[in-house]
């Protein structure tokens, strides 16, 4: 199935719906506290899309999910859905993970939260797999490769003793929530798709301090880790441009990747 190259008219679409998704991430981290359900952040944030940004939360009812946003706490990969039963702790980390929907187009990204004050190893895996998503950023050029993208993540995370996650990927995204490419976490550089401009897809590595393994709970949503060892995920939503790359879902707060955005204008002026 071919890659859809965005239209100008497109990708204006997307830098909005990308913005609202940024800024809710931004809305909802006041709230990240001990003592909050993960269910009372789906409910905020919900509200959020619908009421405030005029928009449709697109993780809701799609293909079943019964929930607004997906909140993965600890050993969960991804799609963990929000329970009233589950209450954040002091020292949990907790990937909040937003998509909104404006005028039919999709913004698509995720934070791992350290909730209070978190472990030296819990801050560190965090970090890391932060920095493993800014430099799968800065590899999606014009003539890279997604090898070149799933390269520079494993090198970095391999290299600090993580494992990646090979079942779950980022993906192209634009009127469709999970579209062509699939944009893997691990590669050889120079292999596979060419990166061109126009393309919109997301980055968004997941790393686990033990093994890789991960298995899929009775629920058909819920991905936890095998060996029940932390795990993190961070996601951006990123436009190929002539010259670079612009990360559509760049926080007020995410310095690395409004100056990896920054970098690619001045190239492109």
């Amino acid at each position: 199935m071919p890659v859809e190259i965005k239209t100008p008219e497109q990708i204006e679409k997307m830098r909005i719906a990308g913005a609202l998704a940024a800024e809710q991430l931004e809305m909802i981290e006041q709230y990240v506290r001990p003592g909050v359900t993960t269910a009372e952040l789906d409910r905020i944030c919900h509200d959020y899309t619908v009421n405030v940004q005029d928009a449709i939360p697109a993780p809701l009812n799609y293909k079943g999910f019964p929930k607004s946003i997906c909140t993965s706490v600890n050993h969960v990969v991804c799609h963990g859905i929000p329970s009233d039963s589950k209450k954040l702790k002091s020292g949990d980390i907790v990937n909040i993970d937003v998509t909104v929907i404006k005028d039919g187009f999709h913004g698509d990204t995720s934070k791992t939260f350290v909730v209070g004050k978190g472990s030296v190893m819990a801050n560190r895996l965090v970090s890391i797999c932060q920095e493993c998503l800014y430099l799968g950023i800065e590899a999606a050029r014009p003539g890279n490769t997604l090898g070149d993208i799933g390269h520079a993540i494993q090198v970095h995370a391999e290299r600090n003793r993580y494992s990646i996650v090979r079942e779950y990927c980022g993906h192209g995204i634009g009127e469709i929530f999970h579209d062509e490419p699939q944009v893997v976490h691990y590669g050889e550089p120079g292999r596979g798709l060419q990166l061109k401009e126009g393309m919109t897809f997301t980055i968004e590595p997941m790393l686990n301090a033990g093994k890789a393994g991960v298995r899929l709970l009775p629920d058909g949503w819920t991905v936890v880790t095998k060996d029940h060892k932390l795990t993190a995920q961070w996601e951006h939503t990123i436009l190929v441009t002539a010259d670079g790359v612009e990360v559509l879902t760049h926080r007020s707060d995410d310095t690395i990747a409004r100056r990896i955005g920054t970098e690619a204008e001045a190239v492109a002026s």
